[in-house]
């Protein structure tokens, strides 16, 4: 059957997520079987209960007439407004909700169709238009563009750069290596970032604003974890605070992860209104809108003050288990020095120097410990040393998972 499919489908990974949960499913019978019931570090979503607010909310919804009718693509205008004034309360954004603001079934279908709309699908190399994607970076990205016939170009985000790029340096090597730079449509952006959990400072994204001008390239902003930090002076930005940024720039925006709402999908997308109503063209062929009684809860929890407590109450939780588990590493594993972040509930690790691979450590620790955790070459060519641990289970799990691999031998050092 497959002579039946395209080549760019044919030539997708499946994501890194639902390869581990495979395997898992197949070996947790004899992990139990040997007291090492799994403890999964590789989760990148919130295991809480949503905030209450916003499930009585939908209660309440699905009772109202009409409820269970079509929406649009667009999203409903009580959706769309409560978006224009969490962006005016959060980030002081002035947003016209009827052009500037549209709803996804999630960000990550509302990034994937966006590439969608970007690139003319190619299937010579030399043919196919670029968008420049952080590595390490969100596994999807790049197959993102691949599925829609471009070719994802890796801006390193390393210690040495404080994972800030130089944009220009990286330019540069771009037309050094013999890239076409007219086949150049976006940039894409992460901050905080999935797996590093970095952050930008202001002065930073106003010279990736001003470099995307320069170049006429449109930019991208994924904001899903602009939400999660721990130091209210380190208050991540929204990429359209910079001045001028909305000539230029889109940003996305997801309830999965301050809320707790992976599975409602919910999300959208803002800024240039340009960009965001073509996209809408696509939208209006693809799908028929988020059920209306979705739409309502999540207006309702974006500015409330449960929602505000609830994204409060999270930080701290992920905070002091960011603590448990790198006082863990560091004093009873030996693990060196390695970026603790302010923000998101990652940790970027170094594998230990006897490891060939990032996947030989990560499948080790699974098959002898139970504890999954995600291998850095998912990520990009820059993290083949490194693994990305998930810190959104319990205080007692991670406790119990820094025991096991010191028990397991899984110390810095033999």
């Amino acid at each position: 059957m497959k002579e039946f499919f395209n080549n760019y489908v044919q030539s997708l990974e499946t994501y890194i997520m639902f390869r581990i949960k495979e395997t898992l499913a197949k070996i947790t019978p004899d992990l139990i079987a040997k007291g090492r019931t799994p403890i999964n570090l590789s989760m990148g979503a919130p295991t809480a209960a949503p905030p209450k607010l916003v499930i009585e909310s939908l209660k309440r919804a699905l009772d109202e007439k009409g409820i269970h009718t079509y929406s649009t693509p667009k999203g409903e205008v009580y959706f769309r407004e409560a978006i224009a004034q969490r962006m005016k309360t959060r980030f002081n954004v002035e947003l016209n909700p009827a052009t500037e603001i549209f709803s996804l079934i999630g960000s990550k279908e509302g990034l994937a169709n966006f590439i969608r709309v970007l690139l003319n699908p190619a299937v010579e190399a030399k043919e196919k238009e670029i968008i420049l994607v952080p590595d390490p970076g969100y596994a999807s990205y790049k197959e993102m563009i691949k599925v829609s016939g471009g070719f994802a170009y890796p801006v390193p985000l390393t210690a040495e750069n404080n994972f800030m790029p130089d944009m220009e340096e990286v330019w540069q090597e771009f037309l050094q290596k013999g890239y076409n730079p007219k086949k150049v449509k976006a940039l894409l952006i992460n901050y905080p970032n999935n797996p590093l959990g970095a952050t930008a400072t202001k002065e930073y994204l106003k010279s990736v604003v001003d470099f995307c001008k320069k170049h006429h390239i449109l930019l991208i902003s994924d904001a899903a974890y602009v939400d999660m930090y721990f130091k209210p002076e380190l208050k991540p930005l929204s990429i359209l605070e910079i001045e001028g940024a909305k000539d230029i720039a889109v940003e996305f925006f997801s309830f999965s992860k301050p809320y707790a709402m992976t599975g409602w999908r919910l999300g959208w997308i803002c800024g240039n209104s340009e960009a965001v109503q073509i996209f809408g063209k696509l939208k209006s062929t693809l799908d028929s809108g988020i059920f209306k009684a979705l739409q309502k809860a999540g207006a309702e929890i974006l500015n409330s003050a449960e929602g505000e407590e609830y994204i409060k109450e999270s930080n701290i939780r992920f905070k002091k288990n960011q603590e448990i588990f790198v006082r863990g590493l560091r004093e009873v594993l030996g693990w060196g020095d390695f970026n603790v972040p302010d923000a998101t509930f990652y940790l970027w690790l170094p594998i230990p120097p006897r490891y060939k691979s990032s996947v030989e450590f990560t499948d080790e620790l699974m098959n002898k410990s139970g504890i999954v955790a995600v291998p850095g070459d998912a990520f990009g060519d820059y993290g083949k040393r490194y693994f990305r641990a998930s810190i959104v289970c319990t205080a007692e799990e991670l406790e119990e998972a820094i025991r096991r691999m010191k028990q397991d031998g899984f110390t810095w050092e033999i």
